[in-house]
């Protein structure tokens, strides 16, 4: 019975916040300029608009005895800033970000973005549980690496 407890890893998740300051444009050039206006209406101005976004990464996992934890923060906050920090603060998405030439520069298409980039970066992805992203205090965005 010891034997069988010593095995069991209890399982935790662990977030990590850090905020970031961009700019972007809602527009697809699928669309018309017309079709554009319509669907982002004034997110779609030609000028671009701003956000302070706060990006959530969540990683879940067993948590370490010898360590106790489930991922080193230190690591983690290392993995965000190359994922997250450097890439996106301060930088006009659709212009700064190659990702985001030919994808339309939505918090749904961010929080993807922070989901692969974090993936590449990271030398246990499978930890990586949840990206939830801000876009205003009340439009957030999650996503769990699920694709259909």
């Amino acid at each position: 019975s010891s034997q069988i407890q010593a095995m069991v890893r209890p399982i935790a998740s662990l977030t990590r916040v850090e905020k970031i300051s961009a700019c972007h444009r809602l527009h697809s050039n699928s669309l018309s300029d017309e079709e554009n206006r319509e669907i982002f209406s004034k997110c779609n101005n030609i000028n671009g608009h701003g956000h302070n976004y706060q990006v959530e990464v969540t990683c879940r996992g067993p948590v370490d005895p010898m360590t106790g934890m489930v991922i080193n923060l230190s690591d983690l906050k290392h993995y965000m800033k190359l994922a997250v920090v450097d890439p996106l603060d301060h930088k006009n998405l659709d212009k700064d970000v190659p990702f985001f030439k030919d994808v339309v520069s939505t918090t749904e298409n961010l929080t993807i973005f922070v989901w692969e980039s974090l993936k590449k970066v990271m030398p246990n992805p499978e930890l990586l549980s949840e990206v939830k992203v801000y876009e205003t205090d009340k439009n957030i965005v999650v996503f769990q690496g699920h694709y259909a």
